[in-house]
């Protein structure tokens, strides 16, 4: 359920920005930016933040990994393959919740982004 509700505030952050850098988005594509260029701009900044917030997550359940570590049941507090399972499936999750928006800004019209400015 986390998870879930992980990506779709993903989404929704990144849906949101693309609708407001519409006119942005629309620009690029009037000047020559391909689909993939705007793919490409849309998920590499959706998955920098998850990366970040993958680095500050993952310090920060090791932090409170010593004291959390009796509540575990067959896992060490610091197992490195629980850190990187949960850190990928975060990080899977994340690139799925922004393929939507970057379709989006990739098939944008340019004319109708350029006509509301």
């Amino acid at each position: 359920a986390a998870l879930m509700l992980g990506a779709l505030g993903i989404y929704g952050v990144l849906s949101y920005s693309v609708s407001l850098r519409r006119q942005e988005l629309g620009l690029r594509i009037a000047l020559g930016a391909s689909a993939g260029d705007l793919y490409r701009l849309v998920l590499t900044g959706g998955l920098g933040l998850a990366v970040v917030g993958l680095g500050i997550g993952s310090a920060g359940a090791y932090a409170v990994s010593r004291v959390l570590g009796g509540l575990l049941y067959e896992v060490e507090p610091t197992d490195p393959v629980a850190y990187a399972a949960a850190a990928g499936g975060i990080f899977i999750a994340a690139a799925l919740a922004c393929l939507l928006p970057a379709r989006r800004a990739a098939n944008s019209d340019p004319m109708l982004a350029l006509k509301s400015s």
